[in-house]
């Protein structure tokens, strides 16, 4: 499969490009910036220098004339990931699809179902309702038939992904109280804001605070996804990558701890990504792989469950799970070339 990859400077994207140089079943074709850019016309390797002499593609600019050319040529990709503004894939995506290009978009253009939360929670019209109705939402361990199928994957949050990881056995079961109060609080480092300088990001000024509670753009796609409402507390952190989210909620009467627990067996026993720890996660365990670690702790007498999970923003929470939901489509196991063969 050769894949082009629009967002190339960032540091999702460049985590992304990492992952395809060494998938075997996935070629790059191209490497995409903004059209005003500074990074256009340098080598992927001039910006990333540890991968000089292992990817030294040109960073192309991004244009209509670039799209039109592309397609029209008898070396057009086959696949596209976008790791680019949410505006930007909300306007390409369903272009790229109709040109016959599958597209696995790792920004938030194709998360929400519904058109009309896009101005709330990202500040835009969503101008493509069709590709929108089309695009499935790519949590690779919960959706795989559907990832096989569709031409647009709308790859989750980096919050969502651990908050949904630590809360799909519990929906999925039906062991949650209904209607009942669910609380996740995450904790982010400041690679999540991206590779763009903001004083807001320094690390001369960041303090762990939480931010945009009760608004956050994340919360509607967790509870989407959950098919319940949540209350959800995101906060930053001084320290570079890495993610933690805790989940808090209600049981019905009288589930009991062991079938809390056979819920996270059944769902992830099978999973090469995802590993039930016997202990409360720590993100260093997980910085700089593909892995999501949970973690619950069930209190009968209340009937309440605890449960976290932790992650890589930038590779389980964006590029891997990229990877995972690209391996699907091929027909590969999600893990492929992500974790070792024995693994």
């Amino acid at each position: 499969m050769k894949a082009a990859v629009v967002g190339a400077s960032g540091y999702v994207g460049a985590e992304l490009i990492a992952l395809l140089i060494q998938h075997d079943q996935i070629e790059i074709s191209d490497l995409l910036v903004s059209e005003n850019s500074d990074s256009a016309n340098l080598r992927f390797s001039q910006l990333h220098p540890r991968w000089q002499g292992v990817c030294d593609l040109p960073l192309t600019a991004f244009s209509a004339d670039w799209f039109e050319q592309t397609i029209a040529s008898d070396n057009k990709p086959d696949t596209v990931f976008f790791a680019t503004p949410h505006e930007f894939s909300a306007d390409w995506g369903g272009k790229f699809v109709n040109a016959g290009i599958k597209v696995f978009d790792l920004s938030g253009g194709f998360r929400l179902k519904q058109a009309a939360d896009y101005p709330t929670y990202y500040g835009f019209e969503h101008s493509d309702l069709n590709a929108l109705a089309s695009a499935e939402y790519g949590l690779a361990e919960w959706l795989e038939a559907d990832l096989q199928n569709t031409q647009l994957v709308a790859v989750p949050g980096c919050y969502p992904t651990a908050s949904l990881t630590a809360l799909k056995p519990l929906m999925t079961n039906g062991l949650a109280q209904e209607n009942g109060l669910i609380v996740v609080n995450g904790i982010s480092g400041v690679s999540g804001a991206g590779r763009k300088a903001s004083l807001a990001t320094s690390f001369n000024e960041v303090s762990l605070t939480p931010y945009n509670i009760l608004q956050h753009r994340h919360q509607p796609e967790i509870s989407q996804e959950a098919g319940a409402q949540v209350i959800f507390n995101p906060h930053l952190a001084p320290y570079k990558r890495g993610l933690l989210a805790t989940v808090t909620l209600q049981l019905k009467a009288g589930v009991t701890e062991q079938q809390v627990q056979q819920a996270y067996v059944d769902a992830y026993q099978d999973s090469k990504i995802v590993r039930l720890t016997e202990v409360w996660p720590k993100i260093d365990n997980v910085a700089y792989t593909p892995f999501a670690d949970v973690h619950v702790k069930v209190d009968e007498e209340k009937q309440v469950v605890v449960a976290s999970c932790a992650i890589d923003n930038l590779l389980k929470g964006a590029a891997s799970q990229a990877v995972q939901c690209a391996n699907l489509s091929l027909g590969l196991p999600s893990h492929y070339s992500l974790v070792p063969a024995t693994a």
